[in-house]
């Protein structure tokens, strides 16, 4: 990471802590020297362990016994403590699911209010001792399932933020061809979600706006096969909507270039790329200034986005940043 970017940053998360035996691990960490040197050069950064992610599983496990959800506090301070980190977060996808192929029960629901309890008390202490709070976090998932999978009514209270992941919003499961990371809902939308669809739907859900951070996208989603009707938006494709090209690729190659043409929908407040064939959902800079607006407008915690690494020309960090200064 770049000492420019660092600067415009308030919060690192470093992806990912497992969890194995009921305990966060780090061990498999390769980059921790690198994650000290920032710790040392910006000690104002906060920077947070994200602990999970797709297909990581120990979560279920570990929430279902007080034995197990105590050794997980108990890592969690460990984990601030022993590392360069003022925080966690937990990134369980998704509690009551086992869709990612993890273990999953419908006693997920309570467990994991019980859990984000335990570790906040944990860290708690830990703070009282240390003259100083540290941070408790998760990534959400952006749709109704994930309201209906948990408590947040409850769970908010133990937790700093809650990281709206608004984008995957659609693609991997879908041949409907649409936005995967729009901030509103388009006409024509079978789907109807959207970032501003999410966060209302978590505010009705008792999370405190102030506490809602919002999700921007550094890559692409890409379906191909596409029928060639309103430049390929709401069309059933003949695949699903895979990763596509992060962005240091789509500026390179693709944004008006090599057949690809970028249209945008005001509607939904986001670009997106048609070559008569193949579709690409994506966010840009305009589309970045549009959240930043509505994340002041609506005083929501802020902006978040997945993955640094995926736009090397800065462009899209520093319409953020821009954009919530403003």
């Amino acid at each position: 990471m770049t000492q420019e970017d660092l600067m415009k940053l308030t919060h690192l998360n470093v992806a990912f802590g497992h969890v194995r035996n009921d305990e966060i691990t780090t061990e498999h960490l390769k980059n921790m020297d690198a994650v000290w040197k920032i710790k040392r050069d910006f000690p104002e950064l906060t920077i947070i362990l994200s602990v999970g992610g797709w297909s990581a599983g120990g979560f279920s496990e570990a929430a279902s016994t007080e034995e197990g959800r105590s050794r997980m506090a108990n890592s969690a301070v460990r984990a601030v403590t022993d590392l360069p980190f003022d925080g966690v977060d937990l990134d369980w996808e998704y509690p009551c699911y086992g869709e990612a192929e993890i273990a999953s029960s419908p006693a997920d629901k309570t467990n994991f209010t019980l859990l984000l309890k335990t570790m906040r008390e944990a860290l708690d202490r830990q703070g009282a001792s240390d003259d100083r709070h540290y941070l408790l976090t998760i990534a959400a998932g952006a749709d109704q399932y994930y309201v209906d999978g948990t408590e947040m009514d409850q769970v908010q209270q133990y937790l700093d933020f809650v990281q709206l992941m608004t984008y995957d919003m659609r693609g991997g499961f879908q041949v409907l061809t649409g936005h995967h990371t729009n901030l509103y809902t388009p006409t024509g939308d079978l789907f109807r979600i959207s970032t501003e669809a999410s966060v209302n739907l978590f505010v009705r859900a008792g999370v405190p706006k102030e506490k809602i951070v919002i999700g921007a996208a550094f890559y692409s989603r890409m379906w191909n096969q596409v029928p060639d009707r309103n430049h390929g938006l709401h069309q059933m494709a003949g695949t699903t909507g895979g990763y596509g090209p992060n962005f240091t690729t789509l500026a390179a190659e693709y944004i008006d270039k090599n057949g690809y043409v970028r249209y945008w929908d005001n509607e939904a407040k986001a670009p997106y790329l048609f070559n008569g064939s193949s579709f690409i959902s994506y966010e840009d800079e305009q589309s970045l200034q549009h959240k930043c607006e509505y994340v002041k407008l609506n005083e929501l915690g802020g902006v978040m986005f997945w993955e640094y690494g995926c736009d090397e020309t800065h462009r899209l960090l520093d319409a953020i940043h821009t954009g919530l200064k403003a």
